[in-house]
């Protein structure tokens, strides 16, 4: 069973415990999204270590339909925030790519996620910070995050947490609801996370824990996932010599 308060508190024992060993007067930088990950993520941040010491950086591309969600989580929990539109600075590098070479959809797609790292991480060394990681368990499970992007940062408070249980925990740290069940969107396409995944998070989140899916089809879909992306998960492999 999970005890979402004690694993909150242990959470938020553990944020400060990194700022203590890595930066005792740094701040938390967060990318705010409006979802539910940064906003808990965010939430955490302020528990451990006081509003005062958590930044966000909303980081929209262009017009983003629900920036007022990432507006309220700054708002609800009172923190200085700062927005940087990342527009300019995506096309900027699509428009400079040699004409010989075909721009993939996958390289339109992670761009501005690798560029809104950049942004955090510009900020950052800007206000003597801290970069969160934002990716929860179910995400990083499947692949579902851009390596250098969002799967980057200097600290990851929920990369062992499922979605099922971050919602939890948002609950209990006192976000508004309206964030915490906020469907997840892409972004890019319209489609929800789990449309284009082809399965719920909250059958990932049983199997994850259990081992056990109902659809045999969909397991196949997530061990497949689950596979080709361990690489995300693990340190870049080096060659090892010993002069």
């Amino acid at each position: 069973m999970f005890d979402a308060l004690k694993v909150k508190n242990e959470c938020v024992a553990w944020i400060r415990e990194f700022f203590e060993k890595n930066g005792p007067s740094c701040n938390a930088v967060v990318g705010i999204s409006g979802g539910k990950d940064s906003s808990i993520v965010a939430a955490l941040c302020v528990e451990a270590l006081g509003k005062d010491r958590v930044i966000g950086v909303l980081m929209p591309q262009g017009e983003q339909h629900d920036i007022d969600m990432a507006y309220m989580l700054v708002d609800h929990l009172g923190i200085k925030h700062y927005e940087v539109n990342i527009k300019d600075a995506v096309d900027a590098v699509l428009n400079h790519m040699p004409k010989e070479l075909s721009i993939t959809d996958q390289t339109r797609m992670n761009l501005p996620a690798r560029i809104r790292m950049s942004t955090l991480y510009a900020v950052s060394q800007s206000v003597n910070g801290r970069v969160a990681n934002t990716c929860n368990m179910s995400e990083d499970w499947v692949g579902y995050s851009t390596r250098y992007g969002d799967a980057a940062g200097d600290f990851s408070p929920v990369s062992h947490i499922t979605v099922t249980e971050m919602k939890e925990i948002g609950y209990l740290l006192g976000l508004p609801k309206a964030l915490v069940d906020k469907t997840p969107i892409d972004g890019l396409c319209g489609k929800t996370d789990e449309e284009n995944l082809g399965f719920t998070y909250a059958e990932l989140d049983v199997y994850i824990r259990t081992g056990v899916i109902a659809d045999e089809r969909k397991k196949e879909i997530i061990d497949k996932k689950h596979e080709a992306n361990l690489f995300k998960l693990q340190l870049m492999p080096s060659f090892e010599y010993e002069g």
